[in-house]
């Protein structure tokens, strides 16, 4: 059941399908609404917007950290100030959580310290003794840089889909969160679903 006066603004459509299947995995998460901006640009611009909406008592934010960490903290951060929400100078290891009216949570995948974007977040979710992630690994090293057609940057992200290819029955990386081929009991996953707990709760 969504709840509106608890809202969850993401990115794109593969944010909010993690968030919705990690969620569903966690029996006892409390109920919240996922907002899809469809960009970054989007997102920033509506924070004004969510942070007034009548009746609106918590607000997470989810966005990539993607090269620069601190760059991206302070583009939130200074939408937030704007609507007199006090904003610590850096993010918590923990995410963030503001005790503001309404209250806002704030986390910067994959992990709040680093540079990098949902699938890092993602690929530590793959079980450790996974025998397949270190082939899928090499499979897209082993690409010559003259053939690939992503970049440097996305490197981690060819590595988790081509892993994900590999399933029994090829999927996203929400519903491999469903079936279980992705674990939602190592540290970084469990941080994250506590961050939720008490912004949501």
């Amino acid at each position: 059941m969504e709840n509106n006066d608890r809202v969850l603004l993401v990115e794109g459509t593969d944010d909010e399908h993690v968030v919705r299947h990690l969620r569903l995995r966690h029996q006892a998460m409390p109920q919240f609404s996922i907002q899809n901006k469809e960009g970054i640009e989007k997102l920033l611009d509506d924070i004004g917007l969510e942070i007034l909406a009548p009746g609106r008592k918590a607000i997470g934010i989810i966005v990539d950290a993607n090269d620069d960490l601190d760059a991206r903290w302070n583009a939130v951060a200074n939408r937030l100030r704007k609507e007199s929400i006090e904003v610590p100078s850096s993010p918590e290891p923990t995410g963030t959580i503001i005790s503001s009216t309404p209250r806002v949570g704030l986390w910067f995948m994959p992990d709040n310290t680093s540079p990098g974007e949902l699938e890092n977040f993602v690929s530590e979710m793959i079980p450790d003794d996974d025998p397949i992630w270190p082939r899928s690994q090499h499979y897209i090293d082993d690409i010559p840089e003259t053939d690939r057609k992503f970049t440097e940057k996305k490197i981690l992200r060819a590595k988790v889909h081509a892993w994900l290819a590999t399933r029994e029955d090829p999927r996203p990386m929400g519903t491999a969160i469903r079936a279980g081929d992705l674990q939602i009991d190592g540290t970084l996953s469990t941080t994250f679903a506590k961050w939720l707990q008490q912004l949501f709760e």
